[in-house]
This record gives structure tokens, C-alpha cells and sequence, in this order.
């Protein structure tokens, strides 16, 4: 797997990837961006069309590892340009578009040679056009929205941008290829630009997770106290069956590895997370990614929690918010029923440990090695529960 830092649409995106992980397919399955189409994976339709450092690039033939410390804007990030907003305009009043799979790399395409053709010479449109490829439009029409754009900005006075902003010969995401490229990306705060250099919690950015779920735990203790010791990350970290920090936390940053055993396959994911706390709402967020080598998999994970008072204030109840994502070997396993059960066995593992913790005793207190998560014994109790709930049924009818 391989860390890259890159900025999609504007956003600072740090994931790990496998190296042989295109563009197109990062955006689509990673940050659910599906605006990004794909057609032959070839390289060839122009379905896949983005901009790379502000130069259309064929996402679909570019290793997302090779956009390290890139600017990435997707069809997606065009809601708001003023050239993308007169060309959507324009290709709904020249009929431009019919089953629309190839549009969204077309109007990439058309908004590069609107920004940089000084008359509207239908060859040059056509010769522009001619790597976005439409089955259904016969291109009239297409090229008819270009030329009204063009011609429209011409008078009103709008001249276009040489070569597009070209200044140098070089491949796109090369920073090469535009005008500042280079000093875009050195301005940018070095966490952003090299992530794997950061230490600090905004090295570690949102993310859309693949799956949510809800749950919640009751602990026998006051609220003042739970979010007290949420506050105290070693602590924490020992109640978490499986965890082990790998390096000192602060308040708002942890590093830390969490060991899993599932029958043959053992993993053992190391990473990082940011942590967000409010008092005053007895709330917070941890936001976290890690990856395993020997499984070749990686995960990002979100959990919100807060903290009610029950019990006239004696206990707390504990409601959590756990959204993830997981990519490779362990993802084919992870179904999301048998995710959930597990988490909510984990869960209750961590709500007796913190329970015990916060009682005082000696035994509590004392600091232990981690020992990996057992998830095919979880597993076990899971399928175990579920074959008790299905006989109930029967026996019920």
C-alpha cells in the first residue's frame, strides 16, 4: 500500500492505496465521486476526463500514487466555474447531450478549448474534441455549444489564456504543465502537501464513509467522569481490546496500532487520528485511517459519541455513531452484518474495561500488553447468536 496526500475538489484527501490504483477508480470507490465515468479504460473515450493541476488527464490510465501532492478536480468540482456553467447551459439549449455518459469528460474537454482558443474555428473544436468520444449526438451539437460559448466571451471582451496556462513542456500532475502549479502546491501547508511528513491531527481529512451505524452502551458512572476520562487517550487506548499507541498522544492526535486475528489471517492496523471534543454538549469525534501490509488492507473509520445522563445522573448513556471504510483482503470477509455484531461485541468489551478503570481498583489501573483482537472467536459468539435466534423463531411457531 502506498500513502498519498492529494486535494480533490478543493478538499486535502490522505488515503493509502495500492499502486496499481487508478485515478478514476480512487475517486469513484474511495470518495464515492461518480461523476468521473468510465468507458474503455484505455485511455482512448475521454469518458474519464478531469483536470489534473488545472490540465484535462485521462483518470482512468493514471495511478492515483503518481497524483501525490497533486490539485484533482472532477466534473464535481466544476458546479460553481463560470466557463462549466455557460457550457451546461449551452448544451441543453443545442441539444448537446442524449444519454449524457460521455458528457461530463466532454465538458472538461470543451471548457480547456474555451479557455484557450482565440476565435471559434469549428476544425479546431472538432481536432479538440476529437479524444472524447459520444455514440449518441453525432457531435453537431456539441460542437455548436462550444462555438457559442466561444464566440459569446469573445465579445464579451474575455480573452482567451494562452496554451491554457502552458508554460512548460512536462506531464500532467508533473507540475509542469501550468503556470504556478509548483508554487500552488509549495504554498499549501506542508501537512497537505506531504502528508506523510505531518504529525499533526489536520493532516488527517474527512471522508465519505462506505457504511453507518448506530448503537450505544450504558456505563455506570457519571457523565463528568466518562468524558473525563475520554479525555485521557492512554487510558482510553488500554480499555480498547487490541489497541497499542506507537507514539506520544496529544489532545487532538494519536498514533497507534489495533491487531486483529481472524482464523488464518492476522492483521495488524497501524495509523493515526484526529480527535475533536466539546464540553459543552458532552460530545466528540474521532477520526482515524491505518493500513495493514501483510493483508495489503486499509481502513478509515469515524465515531461520534455522546454522552447522556441516566440514572438521575448516577450512569451514562454512551450513544455512538461508527461510520468506516475498508479496502482489500479483509474488505472480501468484512460483510456488513458480521461487521456490526462484532463492533457491538467490541463495544461492550470497551464500555466493562472503562467501567472497571473508572472503579479505582489495582487490577484495573495496571497497564497491559495488547493482545490482538480475536474476531474468529467474535465471529464464533456472532454466528452462534444468530443460530439461538433462528431456533427461538421456530420454536415460537
Amino acid at each position: 500500500m502506498t500513502e498519498i496526500g492529494i486535494e480533490v475538489n478543493a478538499r486535502a484527501v490522505k488515503a493509502w492505496v495500492e499502486p496499481r490504483t487508478h485515478l478514476a477508480d480512487f475517486l469513484r470507490d474511495h470518495l464515492n465521486l461518480t461523476g468521473t465515468h468510465l468507458g474503455c479504460e484505455h485511455g482512448v473515450c475521454g469518458a474519464c476526463t478531469l483536470l489534473i493541476d488545472g490540465m484535462p488527464a485521462r483518470s482512468c490510465i493514471t495511478f492515483a500514487a503518481a497524483c501525490d501532492g497533486a490539485h484533482v478536480t472532477t466534473i464535481e468540482g466544476l458546479d460553481d466555474d463560470e466557463i462549466a456553467t455557460e457550457l451546461r447551459s449551452a448544451f441543453t439549449r443545442e441539444h448537446a447531450l442524449q444519454c449524457g455518459y460521455c458528457t461530463p469528460g466532454m465538458l472538461i474537454s470543451a471548457r480547456d478549448l474555451v479557455l484557450r482558443l482565440d476565435a471559434a474555428n469549428e476544425r479546431d473544436i472538432r481536432l479538440g474534441l476529437a479524444g472524447n468520444l459520444c455514440r449518441c449526438t453525432g457531435y453537431v451539437g456539441i460542437v455548436r455549444a462550444v462555438r457559442s460559448v466561444i464566440e459569446d466571451r469573445r465579445k464579451r471582451g474575455i480573452r482567451p489564456v494562452l496554451s491554457a496556462g502552458r508554460e512548460q513542456l512536462g506531464p500532467v500532475g508533473s507540475g509542469n504543465g501550468a503556470r504556478g502549479s509548483r508554487a500552488q502546491v509549495s504554498s499549501r501547508p506542508a501537512n497537505v502537501e506531504a502528508p506523510e511528513r505531518a504529525s499533526s491531527a489536520a493532516a488527517i481529512p474527512d471522508f465519505v464513509a462506505d457504511k453507518i451505524f448506530e448503537q450505544h452502551v450504558t456505563i455506570a458512572a457519571p457523565p463528568a467522569e466518562v468524558f473525563a476520562m475520554f479525555g485521557d487517550i492512554k487510558q482510553i487506548a488500554a480499555c480498547l481490546p487490541g489497541a497499542s499507541l506507537t507514539a506520544e498522544p496529544t489532545p487532538e492526535h494519536v498514533e497507534g496500532l489495533i491487531e486483529v486475528r481472524l482464523g488464518p489471517i492476522s492483521a495488524g492496523f497501524r495509523g493515526s487520528a484526529r480527535i475533536g471534543r466539546d464540553a459543552s454538549t458532552m460530545s466528540g469525534r474521532i477520526v482515524g485511517t491505518g493500513n495493514d501490509q501483510r493483508s495489503r488492507s486499509s481502513t478509515q473509520g469515524e465515531i461520534r459519541y455522546h454522552l447522556v445522563p441516566i440514572e438521575q445522573g448516577a450512569a451514562t448513556r454512551v450513544e455512538l455513531s461508527i461510520g468506516y471504510s475498508l479496502q482489500g483482503m479483509l474488505a472480501q470477509i468484512a460483510r456488513e452484518g458480521l461487521v456490526r455484531d462484532l463492533a457491538s461485541r467490541l463495544t461492550a468489551e470497551f464500555a466493562r474495561n472503562l467501567e472497571r478503570r473508572l472503579s479505582g481498583t489495582a487490577e484495573s489501573q495496571r497497564t497491559r500488553p495488547a493482545s490482538p483482537v480475536d474476531g474468529g472467536a467474535l465471529l464464533f459468539d456472532v454466528l452462534r447468536g444468530r443460530v439461538r435466534a433462528i431456533l427461538r423463531g421456530l420454536l415460537r411457531r
